[in-house]
């Protein structure tokens, strides 16, 4: 499996952001309200991949309890799992939250002549940093899954 391009996460976000800027004028008229609370999951997620980073990371310093098939150890099969999780987490991330970004080139401007515009500022900014703080920490834990090739000469 190959590595989460940064340039590709990057380009999608901008597109994605454009996109959704480029519609939202037409369509926020037909939006519910963008509570604080629409964040949670993004934030949750951002702090549960960062969780799982620290626990790789401090595995793999450890040479004796750190990686392994016993069950003090953290089992290789389970950081695979962490890294899909840590790559799905970075592009779902990135997409979310720079769909909030769309909504913030409309909803900021707005505040001060719409109602619903000044309601929804602090729901689109809590999103749209939440789903960037989740795709930093998606990268971060996909990075730290990453076994290191072999020395020359070393049986793979």
């Amino acid at each position: 499996m190959q590595r989460t391009s940064l340039p590709a996460l990057s380009g999608t976000a901008v597109f994605v952001a454009a996109a959704v800027a480029i519609v939202i004028p037409r369509l926020y008229g037909y939006m519910g309200t963008i509570p604080l609370t629409v964040s949670i999951t993004l934030w949750l997620m951002a702090i549960v991949c960062a969780v799982l980073a620290w626990r790789v990371r401090e595995a793999k310093k450890d040479d004796t309890h750190g990686i392994g098939l016993d069950t003090s150890q953290l089992n290789p099969m389970t950081i695979t799992n962490f890294m899909l999780l840590g790559k799905a987490s970075a592009w779902t991330g990135a997409i979310v939250g720079a769909a909030y970004a769309g909504v913030a080139v409309y909803v900021i401007p707005h505040a001060h002549e719409l109602v619903a515009a000044a309601e929804d500022v602090p729901g689109v900014l809590a999103s749209l940093l939440g789903g960037a703080a989740m795709a930093v920490a998606g990268v971060v834990l996909e990075r730290y899954c990453e076994v290191p090739p072999p020395a020359d000469g070393a049986a793979a």
